[in-house]
């Protein structure tokens, strides 16, 4: 039905599709653990972990078939960014378990010291996640090395100026994404803060945003070129200007969600402008999504299980958000 240009663009919206769900659901999440290790009042803390307790874990699903798909649509791709990042990896993994485990046995003690100890661990969790996918992001933007499809590194390249940003960079995203999370879902003072607190962290993310995309365009004249086409910018800042608007406003509205809405939508333009600076690139400086490709036959097989994967753990994630909405109160 489709030749192979066709089945491997696919592919990779499929996982692009996946990874934007995992930073758009969970990156909400983590940003809520770290604004939990900014609140000194311990009802305030306990209310923004009801927020997120419900629906964590079913946002992580969404890293798996991201990580997954990765594996089976674009082995080599997979081969090279591995080895070259095992280190983040690794953390990032120590951490969610981190987190997930201070969530979940936060109230199963009543000292107050080892509550403070158990939110002190879910920040550090929530943290050190973020800074890791912000830092394998930005490897993977600055490029990783290889030769004839082997990676020729020293494992080092994570740890250069332009990763270690990106990882910044994310943390204060996540940070206003969980900001607006809990305007929207809490009330009085806890919902006061939070607004506050979203206005904060939206103009420090902005400004790293524009700083990241202007350093973009010095890493490769690939990069350059694609950045300064009319058909990207012109698009890209009218959205922007809309969405920051609504953001704005959002806050003088009856409808509290708006501003996480106007964020979110703010981050995926972000994904997009990553997605089309890098297209065909799926790991530069030179490895494309067709040389990185697996089998057209794999390719198709695994499309089919994502055609019913994806809509099934939409359909769960949204059931889940609807039967736990609502306000949380302190």
């Amino acid at each position: 039905m489709f030749d192979e240009n066709w089945i491997v663009l696919l592919s990779a919206v499929a996982v692009a599709f996946s990874v934007l769900s995992y930073v758009l659901l969970d990156g909400t999440d983590l940003g809520v653990g770290m604004l939990m290790g900014l609140t000194r009042d311990s009802d305030h803390r306990r209310a923004m972990a009801v927020t997120i307790l419900p629906i964590w874990d079913a946002n992580e699903t969404w890293l798996v078939l991201g990580g997954g798909g990765l594996l089976a649509l674009f082995p080599l791709a997979y081969a090279l960014i591995l080895p070259a990042l095992y280190l983040p990896f690794i953390v990032m993994f120590l951490a969610l378990i981190l987190r997930a485990l201070a969530l979940e046995f936060r109230d199963y003690s009543a000292s107050v010291s080892i509550k403070q100890g158990v939110d002190a661990a879910l920040l550090c969790g929530s943290l050190l996640a973020a800074a890791c996918q912000g830092i394998v992001l930005g490897t993977l933007v600055a490029g990783i090395p290889d030769s004839a499809g082997q990676y020729v590194g020293d494992g080092s390249e994570w740890r250069s100026t332009f990763p270690l940003f990106c990882g910044g960079v994310l943390v204060f995203g996540y940070i206003w994404l969980g900001a607006c999370w809990l305007y929207w879902r809490t009330v009085d003072e806890l919902q006061r803060r939070s607004a506050c607190q979203a206005r904060v962290f939206a103009i420090i993310t902005m400004i790293l945003l524009l700083i990241l995309l202007k350093w973009t365009t010095t890493l490769s004249p690939h990069y350059a070129a694609r950045l300064s086409q009319p058909l990207l910018w012109v698009p890209l800042l009218s959205a922007l200007v809309i969405l920051l608007t609504v953001f704005t406003f959002g806050f003088r509205r009856q409808f509290s969600y708006l501003p996480l809405f106007a964020a979110l939508g703010i981050f995926v333009l972000a994904f997009a402008t990553m997605v089309v600076a890098l297209y065909p690139l799926i790991v530069p400086p030179k490895l494309t999504l067709q040389d990185a490709a697996s089998s057209p036959t794999s390719q198709v097989f695994m499309l089919v299980g994502f055609a019913v994967l994806i809509p099934v753990t939409l359909l769960y994630n949204t059931y889940g958000f609807r039967v736990f909405s609502g306000k949380v109160r302190t």
